[in-house]
């Protein structure tokens, strides 16, 4: 799976600096994500859909909640939504004693969906590890996690 359409060369690599290296990775390991999803899958999920559907899994959060927490405009939000209800992957219902208000879940298809998502984001996270070691993925991942008071 590793190594779909490299972006850079390891030797361009070197002389970036700490927020491009984070830019490049990132997105590599987003392209092969998506990729491993496409050919696995009939349904087509935007990496902007994803964010959505990890920001709700398990969870009945409002609209305007998934708004004010997800990166993305508001407008872009709502018609992602739009995409994901028309593909099956979420429901959107009104919230109880609001008539304003709309939550949204993750249908059954969209847990499913977001299951084997994850499955294949493990699979790639551990083609990495073998490629540079279980330590060294969980110290950079302790490093990603800790407060950068930024």
């Amino acid at each position: 799976m590793i190594g779909v359409n490299r972006l850079t060369s390891n030797s361009e690599l070197q002389n970036l600096d700490l927020i491009d290296l984070l830019s490049e990775r990132h997105t590599l390991v987003r392209r092969i994500s998506e990729k491993a999803w496409n050919d696995q899958s009939e349904i087509y999920i935007s990496n902007s859909e994803w964010y959505i559907m990890a920001r709700i899994y398990k969870k009945r959060p409002t609209i305007s909640y998934v708004t004010k927490n997800v990166d993305i405009s508001r407008q872009a939000i709502h018609k992602f939504i739009k995409n994901l209800a028309a593909k099956g992957l979420v429901k959107i219902q009104n919230v109880e004693n609001n008539k304003k208000e709309k939550c949204i879940q993750l249908t059954a298809l969209g847990e499913e969906c977001y299951e084997k998502n994850a499955a294949l984001k493990a699979q790639l996270e551990n083609e990495i590890a073998e490629k540079i070691g279980v330590k060294q993925v969980n110290i950079l991942k302790d490093i990603l996690k800790l407060d950068w008071r930024i």
